[in-house]
């Protein structure tokens, strides 16, 4: 499918997982990362809402400067038992969230925003993902693979990642770092872009 816009679009990411989302919709896009730190202290134990205000931010920083412009910026986190696993400082630490996340059911949680003209709209999508029970072996080669080590949680679904996971409840995308089902829904639904062959969404 192929969509036109009603802008320019920017995706505020560096992220080449979701550049790769993006790309599925058809329409060209500039990619300008938000630099905007990722250390902001989660002040309650809504994880959703944190990661909304992540990617409001990094939303709001290109959209500053872009304003005439579509702008499309998101953060992933990782949940477990309350626990936010970031991406890992060291192959040591992406060994013990990995080790921590076997067997387990964790919670894969993306804030998405959606800026044009002053507006900002963010939204979030969860997903259910179950570890297989790892043994220190498959764990050991997988971190010294590198994968782990710009990824939440410390592994990736698209990737080698995949061999550590049992099944998803959810969104596949999400996980990869992008829900392009919701996001395309959501600007659908705002007219800031619509089906080459008609669309019968409206504004909302």
């Amino acid at each position: 499918m192929n969509f036109n816009t009603a802008r320019p679009v920017i995706l505020a990411s560096a992220s080449p997982r979701r550049k790769e989302i993006l790309s599925l919709l058809g329409f060209p896009f500039t990619v300008l990362p938000s630099h905007i730190s990722e250390d902001i202290e989660m002040t309650t134990g809504d994880f959703g809402a944190y990661a909304r205000e992540l990617a409001s931010r990094k939303t709001a920083a290109i959209a500053k400067e872009y304003g005439d412009h579509i702008v499309i910026g998101a953060d992933t986190i990782v949940v477990h038992e309350g626990r936010h696993y970031p991406k890992p400082a060291s192959q040591e630490q992406a060994k013990t969230f990995l080790q921590q996340l076997s067997g387990k059911t964790h919670i894969v949680i993306t804030g998405v925003g959606v800026a044009m003209g002053g507006t900002l709209r963010v939204f979030s999508v969860e997903t259910a993902v179950t570890f297989r029970e790892l043994d220190d072996v498959l764990i050991d080669a997988y971190v010294a693979s590198g994968d782990p080590m710009d990824k939440a949680g410390g592994y990736g679904i698209q990737t080698a990642g995949a061999l550590l996971v049992e099944k998803i409840d959810g969104d596949y995308f999400n996980v990869m770092g992008l829900p392009i089902a919701k996001l395309t829904e959501h600007l659908r639904r705002l007219a800031l872009i619509s089906l080459k062959d008609g669309d019968p969404f409206i504004d909302y």
